[in-house]
């Protein structure tokens, strides 16, 4: 699929590969009940919750024996077929950051890293042997250091921490959104869920696609899951391009895009 698209062609590029956590990825569907008496988990206001099992599961496999021998083709390729202008985000957790940086540097030239972006959350499990894991790195490199697209008007204001420090004006507009992002993970029950491990925030997405994608441009995923990219770019005016080899994934984004004119093409 690749190398089959033109030098030049895309505007940004975001991919989520698997983090090589040497598992099999699982997500249980799940809902939650109220259940003042034998609920198992508690929930906003302290309201205790029962959590039912629904029974069904969506996997993929999250091992590679290289994962750089694995990634390094790929960027490549995603290196050839951005604009000048273009953009690439890849999003990592720790185990594999650091040595993927290494390689985009090698890829791009380490003047055309622009951004590690902290994802950070509160939720999941609290080990007691080490600091809790609750963020994911996201690095952001350009195709050309000097001309690349990029318009942080575009992402939504944040609150100040102390906005009694910076006058009433400043307080009411809100701050531009720094290189760490606050943002909860897509919960189990909101509407957003479509139940495919692994599933991105849209507003994490809608952050990346309205900045580094001019109004119009192309939007490519190759890791694309559950369409979460997709739809950040569909809302914004945005065209897009998502592929990924996992059937499961693919009938994911069918029933997420039903109704809205989005083409579907198996490629061998």
């Amino acid at each position: 699929m690749l190398h089959g698209l033109p030098g030049g062609s895309v505007d940004l590029i975001y991919v989520d590969p698997p983090f090589n956590t040497g598992k099999r990825q699982t997500l249980d569907a799940l809902k939650t009940v109220r259940d003042a008496q034998n609920g198992d988990r508690t929930g906003f206001q302290g309201q205790r919750y029962r959590t039912v099992h629904l029974g069904s599961q969506k996997t993929f496999d999250d091992l590679f024996d290289d994962y750089l021998l694995f990634l390094e083709p790929r960027l490549t390729e995603f290196r050839r077929i951005l604009t000048p202008a273009g953009s690439l985000y890849v999003h990592l957790d720790a185990r594999e950051v650091h040595y993927v940086k290494v390689l985009l540097d090698a890829i791009f030239g380490r003047e055309c890293f622009l951004n590690e972006i902290v994802w950070a959350y509160d939720y999941g499990g609290r080990p007691r042997r080490r600091w809790p894991p609750k963020h994911d790195s996201i690095l952001l490199y350009v195709r050309d250091s000097r001309r690349y697209y990029f318009d942080a008007e575009a992402a939504e204001r944040i609150p100040y921490m102390a906005p009694g420090l910076v006058g009433a004006d400043k307080a009411a507009r809100g701050k531009r959104l720094t290189d760490t992002w606050w943002s909860t993970i897509v919960p189990t029950n909101s509407r957003e869920r479509t139940g495919y491990p692994t599933q991105k925030p849209l507003a994490v997405l809608r952050r990346i696609v309205r900045t580094s994608c001019p109004p119009g441009g192309l939007v490519a995923d190759f890791f694309a899951g559950s369409g979460t990219t997709g739809a950040a770019a569909h809302e914004s005016g945005r065209r897009f391009l998502l592929v990924d080899n996992n059937p499961e994934a693919v009938q994911i984004m069918r029933t997420r895009f039903s109704g809205q004119g989005v083409e579907f093409a198996t490629v061998d």
